[in-house]
């Protein structure tokens, strides 16, 4: 099973337009950025997709995917199913993921595209191509409901916060626990007071809980300076799993 992480920005991305603080100016002279999010999950031949960026046509084409077998939405904000029509035009009758909430409240935006909806029930694991795939509630102010994602494959795990403040359910952080990999919710650093993502303090905090064998902060702004002393995960970055652990790739 191999993880890439497609893009590790929060909603504008980084440089974020009009602009000029250090990092987005940084980010300007320097060539560099940060793509909207999404996570590429590829395992016998296909291709999972777990949110669907506005940055999707570009994340595709780069990462060399031709196609798209399964996408999973972890909720209804914008910045994580608008690129679904980037390869809708070109590929149709997808299967789309998620519970019945968020399926219903991405519906209202994309009811003019054709796709197989796949209802889930939040800890019910369900198998795509070999993974193991767990959703789990997370607490994503104002999304009525909002998703983590766990992955099991062979002996390994990889655990996806999604969006969310710090105030996970306990049923959620029980199937979170002992990740080989973490990818964290940290849109900014500590010191920000913030009610729908976790800071980094906060995110660092979350992966001593559930003690994470590597942690990489994602949904990351231009909050952090160009040099950081945090864990900030680098789009297209890539993780192979053979079902064995983690350990034995880094």
């Amino acid at each position: 099973m191999r993880v890439t992480i497609l893009g590790t920005g929060d909603s504008p991305g980084t440089p974020v337009i009009g602009c000029h603080c250090r990092t987005c100016e940084n980010a300007r002279k320097n060539g560099w950025e940060r793509l909207r999010f999404s996570i590429l999950v590829q395992n016998e031949g296909k291709n999972i997709l777990i949110d669907t960026s506005p940055d999707m046509r570009r994340q595709l084409l780069r990462a060399g995917v031709d196609r798209v077998d399964a996408v999973i939405w972890t909720h209804a904000h914008y910045d994580h199913f608008a690129g679904f029509g980037d390869f809708y035009r070109v590929q149709s009758g997808v299967n789309v993921y998620s519970s019945g909430e968020v399926l219903e409240d991405v519906g209202r935006f994309m009811y003019f595209m054709k796709y197989r909806e796949r209802q889930v029930e939040p800890y019910e694991p369900f198998k795509l191509f070999g993974v193991e795939i767990t959703l789990v509630d997370v607490t994503h102010p104002p999304m009525r409901r909002a998703h983590g994602v766990v992955l099991k494959y062979g002996g390994s795990k990889v655990v996806i916060t999604g969006d969310t403040n710090p105030r996970i359910p306990e049923r959620s952080v029980d199937e979170m626990l002992r990740p080989d990999l973490l990818l964290v919710d940290a849109i900014a650093p500590e010191g920000y007071r913030l009610r729908k993502h976790m800071n980094a303090g906060d995110a660092l905090s979350f992966a001593r809980k559930v003690n994470a064998r590597k942690t990489l902060f994602v949904h990351v702004g231009h909050f952090y300076q160009p040099s950081s002393k945090y864990p900030l995960a680098k789009d297209f970055e890539s993780f192979e799993f053979r079902g064995v652990s983690l350990e034995d790739f880094i």
